[in-house]
């Protein structure tokens, strides 16, 4: 086997520890449409970048987000062939356990199964691993919201505020700096804070966008195209005031 061999099959590690296949999955995901998810206090709010659609084609058919159940939402990055088996197998998982056990699932229990699903691919000849990286949000029986996300090798983590896909770094980085948890005490401030996490990247308003709301004890919400373009406008407002600040400031600093 000669030394650039190392990504023929899934099952070989590379000398340093390396499964070029699974990186090869992120990369895949890092060309997906960017997804955003926010938890405020009382609601968890997702956020996806909308591609335009041909003329002819329907665009309902175009979906970045999927309930799984009642109280769990998902949005994808990546591979949308790839997310239509997984959203289909975990919502079996979310009814099966329904039955079984009597209680809705956690949103760590289907997160965790998600991720052991994405695992398994990346341990068995033959096969590829899942090209995409998930955001996971939803409430707890306990009233408590979540968001978590899972990556083609099968790790997870619960965040506060996250984005994958297209230019998540950035995305990223403006989340962190923005992110206060005073700031999530008002729910208009914090999807105000997952479209601005989008309005990073994404381009030309509320069309080429989604947003999907949830609230506690109530069904996920997508909110309508108007809706977003009259916070868009909020945004853009309170941008113009805040650089009509800064160079009042200036100008008083240098006279």
């Amino acid at each position: 086997m000669g030394t650039a061999r190392y990504d023929r099959a899934i099952t070989i590690f590379s000398p340093d520890g390396h499964l070029f296949q699974v990186e090869y999955a992120q990369e895949a995901v890092k060309k997906g449409s960017t997804a955003v998810g926010v938890r405020g206090k009382d609601l968890v709010v997702l956020g996806v970048e909308k591609k335009a659609v041909a003329k002819l084609q329907e665009d309902r058919t175009v979906r970045k987000i999927a309930l799984l159940d009642d109280h769990v939402a998902m949005a994808f990055a990546g591979l949308t062939a790839d997310a239509r088996i997984l959203i289909n197998r975990a919502r079996i998982e979310c009814q099966s356990h329904k039955l079984t056990v009597e209680d809705p699932v956690t949103l760590e229990y289907i997160t965790r199964y998600v991720a052991q699903l994405k695992q398994k691919y990346t341990q068995s000849n033959g096969r590829r691993p899942f090209g995409l990286s998930a955001l996971i949000v939803g409430f707890d029986y306990d009233g408590k919201p979540n968001l978590y996300q899972t990556d083609p090798s099968g790790t997870y983590h619960a965040w506060k505020a996250n984005a994958i896909g297209r230019s998540a770094k950035a995305v990223r980085e403006f989340l962190e700096k923005h992110y206060t948890e005073e700031l999530v005490e008002s729910e208009k401030e914090t999807i105000k804070l997952a479209l601005k996490a989008l309005m990073e990247v994404v381009q030309s308003g509320g069309k080429n966008m989604e947003i999907a709301i949830m609230r506690r004890n109530e069904p996920l919400k997508m909110m309508d195209p108007e809706e977003i373009e009259e916070l868009i406008k909020e945004v853009e407002k309170e941008k113009e005031e805040e650089a009509e600040k800064k160079k009042q400031k200036k100008g008083t600093e240098t006279s």
